[in-house]
């Protein structure tokens, strides 16, 4: 049990009888007579849907244990998504809802961290940026402003914007979060 003021985002709680995963929590203090209240946005494990709402900063609250676990990306299949567990080889299917627009960055041989509550995957959890090759793209343009930016077709099938010097075969750096070019890559010299 912890108090409300204790939430953190990535905890598991239950709260009347529904299972959460905590996205963001944010405590505020009470003046005087006033108790503190957290305001929470709340993610629902079995409905997938979003709550927000303001607890009491006294209120006692069950956590749930987070088991966080390293598991390799095998395939996707219709609307489900199949990771390994390189160690003892179980296979375990996610939903691909659960794991959101990213799925489309997902493949095979891809290790994420995966979060479990009560033995059920409720979260897969990408880097902030992702190296991928940029497999389609117009021939780069130079006579164009450097703001101009173009269509161009991922090695994972992803369509992006990219600026007009990228050109096909570049690897480029994606933030995950927001589907957007960030940079090139750097080459590594070996």
């Amino acid at each position: 049990m912890v108090t409300a003021s204790q939430l953190r985002a990535g905890m598991a709680i239950k709260h009347q009888g529904q299972d959460y995963k905590v996205v963001s929590a944010d405590y505020h203090p009470g003046q005087g007579k006033m108790g503190g209240v957290t305001h929470v946005r709340l993610r629902n494990l079995d409905t997938g849907t979003y709550w927000e709402h303001s607890f009491r900063s006294e209120l006692k609250l069950e956590v749930q244990p987070v088991d966080k676990q390293e598991l390799e990306f095998l395939y996707a299949d219709g609307d489900q998504c199949f990771f390994m567990n390189p160690q003892s080889g179980e296979q375990t299917d996610i939903a691909t809802d659960l794991v959101g627009p990213q799925a489309a960055l997902l493949e095979p041989g891809m290790n994420l961290g995966v979060e479990f509550v009560e033995g059920r995957p409720v979260s897969v959890l990408f880097p902030v940026v992702l190296e991928v090759k940029v497999a389609q793209t117009a021939p780069p343009t130079h006579q164009q402003a450097d703001s101009a930016y173009k269509p161009a077709k991922l090695s994972t099938g992803v369509e992006i914007m990219v600026p007009q010097f990228v050109k096909n075969g570049d690897t480029i750096r994606l933030d995950v979060e927001t589907m957007k070019y960030m940079d090139r890559a750097k080459t590594r010299n070996v």
